[in-house]
């Protein structure tokens, strides 16, 4: 998974076809790929963190991230690569699929 830096039109297509299947879209903001996940309830949103720590760890690659309740706010970018990757978009499936 390459860790170079996407130019706009590449960050474009890319989100374009992670939010052609999923039910909330990710959006590009302050130059980092950025979504809200609502679960039912703190066990929920606290369950799919774990999850998708695992999973984050095995990449190598880890988000920034913000819990209250049953809210999780993500935030994804490659920091050594100053804006976003391939690897944000990986990792961003991924917690779409933990979500799921």
């Amino acid at each position: 998974m390459s860790r170079t830096k996407l130019t706009d039109q590449e960050i474009q297509s890319a989100l374009a076809a992670l939010n052609a299947s999923v039910p909330s879209p990710w959006q590009v903001v302050d130059g980092k790929l950025h979504k809200e996940f609502q679960f039912k309830d703190f066990n929920e949103a606290f369950g799919f963190m774990a999850r998708a720590a695992l999973v984050a760890e095995a990449m190598d690659h880890h988000p920034e991230w913000f819990n209250v309740y049953r809210t999780v706010r993500v935030d994804l970018a490659t920091h050594d690569a100053g804006g976003i990757t391939e690897l944000d978009f990986s990792l961003a499936g991924r917690m779409e699929t933990i979500a799921g």
